[in-house]
């Protein structure tokens, strides 16, 4: 009878050990799943904000262009041969438009 109680009561911890996984678990999920996405649509959203009339993007769609106009929700892109396309703002791609704007260093 007390080698029963004994381990009973030894099966016991495995709800705390439980719980501190899940909590480790959810920790981790945070630092590298949720935290990072958070502050690239940060960035992304900041970068959309500072874009003025003659920067050069290029959208998701892998389009390029000049912006042309600057309302409140869209952009007017003027692409090759003078035609102007009105984009939503949340079209422009942060990375390749980035890369399109920074000088290349030279040697």
């Amino acid at each position: 009878m007390i080698a029963t109680v004994l381990l009973q009561a030894a099966g016991g911890g495995m709800g705390y050990q439980q719980l501190i996984m899940f909590g480790l678990i959810a920790i981790v999920f945070y630092f590298f799943m949720i935290r990072p996405q958070v502050k690239k649509q940060k960035d992304q959203k900041k970068y959309v904000e500072e874009l003025k009339k003659g920067d050069k993007i290029i959208t998701t769609a892998g389009i390029h262009g000049k912006i042309y106009e600057v309302a409140d929700t869209t952009f007017l892109i003027e692409v090759e041969g003078g035609t102007r396309i009105r984009f939503d703002k949340s079209a422009v791609s942060l990375d390749a438009s980035k890369a399109l704007n920074t000088p290349v260093a030279t040697k």
